[in-house]
This record gives C-alpha cells, sequence and structure tokens, in this order.
C-alpha cells in the first residue's frame, strides 16, 4: 500500500511538472494591431453605389451641383495723371514809350481884332519875337510819338504884353503861359481883348 502511494505521488508530481514546463515554453501568439484598411478614392467620374433601398434618379434628371460665385472685387479708380505745372511767366519789361520829337522853333499865327490884321510868324524856341504890343518866347516844341493814337502839334508858350515906348511907360506883364495845340485851339486858348493868337506847326 505503501508503495502504491508512493509511486501515485511520484505520477502526479511528474504530471504536474509536465505541465508547469509545457506552460512555460509554449506562449500564446500576441494579437497583432489591425492593419489600417485604404480609404476607397472618391472619384469624380463615379458616384457611390446607392444605399440598400435608395431609388437613384435617371442621370438626365440629376440636377448640376452650382457652383459658388463670389463677388468680384471693385477695380480701383484710375487717378488723372497730374501734368507738369509750366513755371510762371517772367514779368514783361515794360516797353518806354518813345520821345516827341522836338523842334527848334514854331510858327504861330497872331490876329489885331481891332483892324482884322493877321501875321504869321517864326519864333525860335528861348527867343522872344514881338508882334505889335505882345512878345511871344517859345520855350518848346514838339509832336506827337508814332506810338501815340492820335497826331498833335503842342507848343510851350509864354506871352507878355509890353506896349512900345510912349510918353506914358506902362509895366510889362504875363497875358498868357501854358501849352497850345495846334489841332485843338480852343483846348487852351489864348484869351485877350485885342489880340488872339494860336499855333499852326513846329518847324525844324
Amino acid at each position: 500500500m505503501r508503495m502504491l502511494k508512493a509511486v501515485g505521488a511520484a505520477a502526479l508530481l511528474a504530471s504536474l511538472g509536465a505541465g508547469l514546463v509545457q506552460a512555460q515554453t509554449v506562449q500564446p501568439p500576441a494579437p497583432q494591431a489591425p492593419q489600417p484598411t485604404a480609404a476607397p478614392q472618391n472619384d469624380s467620374s463615379e458616384e457611390p453605389p446607392p444605399a440598400p433601398g435608395e431609388v437613384t434618379p435617371p442621370a438626365a434628371y440629376k440636377q448640376p451641383v452650382p457652383t459658388p460665385i463670389y463677388p468680384e472685387e471693385p477695380e480701383p479708380p484710375v487717378q488723372p495723371e497730374k501734368k507738369a505745372e509750366a513755371p510762371p511767366p517772367a514779368p514783361e519789361t515794360p516797353v518806354a514809350p518813345d520821345k516827341r520829337a522836338r523842334h527848334q522853333a514854331a510858327v504861330i499865327q497872331a490876329l489885331d481884332k481891332i483892324t482884322a490884321e493877321t501875321m504869321r510868324f517864326e519864333a525860335k524856341v528861348g527867343v522872344p519875337v514881338r508882334y505889335k504890343g505882345l512878345v511871344f518866347t517859345v520855350r518848346a516844341c514838339e509832336t506827337s510819338a508814332p506810338d501815340e493814337p492820335m497826331k498833335d502839334t503842342a507848343a510851350y508858350i509864354e506871352v507878355r504884353a509890353e506896349p512900345r515906348a510912349q510918353a506914358e511907360q506902362r509895366p510889362s506883364r504875363q497875358v498868357f503861359k501854358g501849352w497850345m495845340y495846334a489841332s485843338s485851339p480852343g483846348l487852351n486858348p489864348f484869351e485877350h481883348p485885342v489880340y488872339d493868337a494860336w499855333l499852326i506847326a513846329c518847324k525844324a
């Protein structure tokens, strides 16, 4: 009996040891990670298959997908080209007017109102000339310049009343002084109760 028990115990130990060895040596395979499956490429030319129970409309009734329209950006306004400013014109130099032509003598006509006697005489500039009881002294005689609109002749004359030597001496006095104009005798006339005089022309 004791031997049977010993044999049975040895066999049990032997079987347990073999199971432990097998358990240590044999390992279950490691679980593999699932490989990612490639996603099906979405081909624009091929449409995805319809879901079960879905009715696909014919190609003629398919409405096109509207493409989004974006508003166009307004073009910037065209700026006008700035023209180069011209420099201001230089101020014009004033042109000096032409000088009047001066002459050395004046032709004067005198009238005696009592006797109606007239006389035309020539008086040089600066030289006194007597006509009866008057003495004429021409200070200047000139004609208008070419740039003047009106042609005229003017003389600056001084006239003094000097009676001839008589029993009673009378002092001389000035009866006229100023410009005489040949084209307008009445502009600055010579006024005297007995005599009258006016300018005719200038003489070189």
